[in-house]
């Protein structure tokens, strides 16, 4: 059984930064790719960044060159970093991962609001 469980949302001014974690259960090793999402009020969930095994890395572009995704094997760990954050960032952000054996997981997310 794979856990997901996503951490480090909260309130921050636009401007500001947070980082998100994500702490998968079962090792990252058994993972073909991780991706965060993310899901404002009245509105579909959509990709913010992926990172595959290999470490190749892909965003959204309303969020290039201000997030980063990361992963840190020995943790068992995926992170989003977040800088220059923008009241249109306010949302759930949720992690999902995709198995080598091809089942996709899901976190309960994390809350993300940016203040003007």
């Amino acid at each position: 059984q794979v856990h997901v469980v996503e951490s480090g949302g909260g309130l921050v001014q636009a401007g500001g930064s947070l980082r998100l974690s994500c702490v998968v259960s079962g090792s990252i090793f058994n993972m073909n790719v991780m991706r965060w999402y993310r899901q404002a009020p009245g509105k579909q969930r959509d990709l913010v960044a992926e990172i595959t095994r290999g470490g190749s890395t892909n965003y959204a572009d309303s969020v290039k060159g201000r997030f980063t995704i990361s992963r840190d094997n020995a943790k068992d760990t995926v992170y989003l970093q977040m800088n220059s954050l923008k009241p249109e960032d306010t949302a759930v952000y949720y992690c999902n991962v995709v198995a080598s054996w091809n089942t996709g997981y899901w976190g309960q997310g994390t809350q993300v609001t940016v203040s003007s």
